[in-house]
């Protein structure tokens, strides 16, 4: 292809990565080569998947599970029981959510990725609804993202947007942070951890409510590992002054088990609603998008409530709210 235009169109005859050799000569005759590394994607609405009359509102498959350490990990009495492997945990979390009970993410930064049998639209207004459990004086929010099927593999690997809320750009909200979270060496113990501004706390053992041995989640082998994401300023106070009654105030909307008047469902305060036109990249800017195929709900608040233990975002369920 010969251009004499700053832009050189490259328009390849199929969707993936190629290698552009480039060659730039001036008019002295002076050139210049590099080669390219391109990658091509189909355009926005490619492998969009319409609902049809068969479609369901609720979500309908549960691709990830992956909790961070917590006083629900691994009971028994929260199911548990028998579970050693990621393909255990995955049928464990996705048996809760089909049964309607609450599914535990742990403490910060643990996560779930669910999909619909088809694209949830952006329309106008609210696009999707889910339930947590929260009620005045207890929310642990939880942080919602979007994804589209944009290469049409069927499976969670593309870009997440994450939806914003109100403590977008506020100081105290930190994106792109990350904890890691350590194994512990016998049972009984709490889960040491470590975030990504040098800071080393922990999730305390609670016996006397949580006895299972181990809160760090028993189908992960590593000894460690390391979850990423935005982490909200914590708002948890104890009020009683004595450690007796703790308060976890609401924010003011956009976050998943959350007591926000400004998005919970009048009808059924468990239910907080989401727009879908509220997506953003990493850098905080508006992204349009149409619709979305997969959606991930992540801990938002990296902190602890005394006897209550760590901040915990719970959901139950998934709803494309324009389809119901």
């Amino acid at each position: 292809v010969v251009s004499r235009s700053e832009v050189l169109l490259f328009t390849p005859d199929a969707v993936g990565r190629y290698d552009v050799q480039v060659a730039v000569r001036d008019e002295d005759g002076y050139t210049l080569s590099a080669t390219v590394e391109v990658e091509c994607c189909q355009a926005e609405g490619s492998f969009r998947r319409s609902a049809t009359e068969a479609s369901t509102a609720r979500w309908n498959k549960l691709y990830e599970y992956i909790p961070a350490a917590g006083q629900f990990i691994n009971e028994d009495k929260s199911g548990f029981d028998g579970v050693t492997t990621a393909e255990q945990a995955l049928a464990y979390a996705d048996k809760r959510l089909t049964e309607g009970k609450y599914l535990s993410l742990g403490g910060w930064g643990g996560y779930v990725v669910v999909g619909f049998d088809h694209s949830v639209d952006n329309g106008v207004g609210y696009d999707l609804a889910i339930r947590g459990n929260a009620f005045d004086g207890s929310s642990e929010p939880g942080i919602v993202w979007g994804m589209q099927d944009e290469n049409g593999d069927g499976e969670p690997n593309d870009t997440w947007y994450e939806l914003r809320g109100s403590e977008t750009g506020k100081e105290g909200t930190i994106q792109n942070y990350s904890v890691t979270y350590f194994r512990p060496d016998s049972e009984g113990k709490q889960v040491k951890r470590r975030d990504s501004e040098g800071n080393e706390g922990q999730i305390d053992y609670l016996k006397a409510f949580h006895p299972q041995p181990y809160y760090y989640p028993s189908w992960i082998k590593e000894d460690s590992y390391t979850l990423t994401g935005t982490r909200l300023e914590a708002r948890n106070y104890d009020k009683s002054g004595n450690g007796s009654y703790w308060v976890q105030p609401a924010y003011d909307w956009g976050y998943v088990d959350n007591f926000s008047e400004k998005d919970y469902l009048a009808e059924d305060k468990t239910l907080n609603l989401f727009d879908i036109a509220n997506a953003m990249d990493e850098e905080c800017k508006a992204v349009e998008l149409k619709y979305v195929d997969f959606v991930k709900v992540q801990v938002a608040c990296n902190t602890k409530s005394g006897g209550l233990g760590e901040n915990s975002t719970e959901v139950f369920d998934f709803i494309d709210y324009g389809l119901k």
